[in-house]
């Protein structure tokens, strides 16, 4: 990742929580100015507002301008219109009439103070590619440690978008203290997460999101019998040798498919013997999840912005295909 990306990233992201979750991993120091975006309790609602979310997007109209041979032309489509974020004069996205703006402050701020207790807070929020994209993580205070060692966080993201790539979206996962990583709360369960569309029809649900959102007390005792019953189930050496030749197949002609196989059979190897990120865990369902997540969230390569895509991996449901998948492998290799 480019001095660039992190700088943004960290100049575009709070942070709370710090006394219990440690630095976010894009954290410099040097990078953190007057007023620091890490906060060691929970982030307030007020500074989100005045720091990411102190505008609001306004539509303006779509128009090109050509020189032809007969002069200047002007053309407009009626039919369009822009999304523009006003304090930097951005065009954010191009879209139908019919599309409607979710504002940050009330799709996701309003609706997370109304859900806001002593046993709920604000985690994390931050914004993406230039505004077109933000979110809100309500968290409990205090980390879990599973009796086999595992170190969470229960929390639901509220997310929406301005640049049409993403629904109004609150969904329900896991953060995982040790590696930073977003894991699934429950993979075999449906119903994680509520979406709404940007269309003309699209109202508020308020109390359908808080009900979402408010399953958050119910997430820690989902994930830690998930983590008991993977840790219970034994993986030998061999049989995670079985697994990385189902997930990561060696081609036998050589060429880049070739060099991508080794480099990724390398990465989850070296995680599953020699990382604390994974090692507490090794010899265990878990422990091969664990490895293949966090070689997916900060080993494997990337294209683009690693932190945008992992955000964007836990607001989609993309973290519960991985999760899921990884042991689908897994149960094949074994069978």
């Amino acid at each position: 990742m480019s001095q660039e990306t992190m700088q943004d990233l960290n100049q575009n992201t709070l942070i709370g929580f710090t006394e219990k979750r440690g630095t976010a991993w894009h954290y410099r120091a040097e990078d953190q100015g007057d007023e620091p975006n890490h906060y060691p309790l929970a982030v307030p609602i007020e500074d989100v507002r005045r720091r990411l979310f102190h505008w609001e997007a306004v539509e303006g109209d779509v128009t090109s301008t050509v020189v032809t041979e007969n002069g200047v032309l002007v053309v407009r489509d009626p039919e369009r219109k822009t999304v523009i974020r006003p304090d930097t004069e951005t065009i954010l996205g191009i879209f139908k009439k019919g599309y409607k703006i979710h504002q940050y402050d009330e799709w996701l701020l309003e609706l997370v103070s109304e859900i806001l207790d002593d046993d709920l807070a604000i985690g994390s929020a931050g914004l993406l590619r230039g505004g077109a994209i933000a979110w809100v993580s309500v968290e409990v205070p205090e980390s879990i440690t599973t009796p086999e060692g595992v170190v969470f966080r229960p929390n639901l993201l509220a997310a929406t978008a301005m640049d049409g790539s993403l629904s109004s979206t609150y969904t329900r996962c896991i953060t995982n203290v040790v590696c930073d990583n977003t894991m699934a709360a429950g993979l075999a369960e449906k119903g994680q997460r509520i979406k709404i569309k940007h269309s003309r029809y699209s109202n508020l649900r308020l109390g359908e999101a808080r009900d979402a959102l408010a399953i958050v007390h119910t997430v820690a005792d989902d994930f830690a019998k998930q983590v008991a019953d993977l840790c219970a189930e034994t993986v030998t050496d061999k049989q995670f040798d079985q697994f990385l030749n189902a997930l990561a197949p060696i081609p036998g002609e050589e060429g880049r498919g070739k060099t991508m196989a080794e480099a990724k059979r390398a990465t989850l190897v070296n995680l599953w013997n020699d990382d604390e990120r994974v090692t507490p865990w090794k010899n265990t369902a878990y422990g091969v999840v664990q490895a293949v997540n966090t070689a997916t969230h900060h080993e494997f390569n990337v294209r683009g912005d690693r932190g945008e895509r992992n955000m964007l991996r836990a607001v989609t449901g993309n973290v519960e295909k991985l999760d899921a998948g990884t042991l689908a492998v897994l149960d094949g290799a074994l069978a």
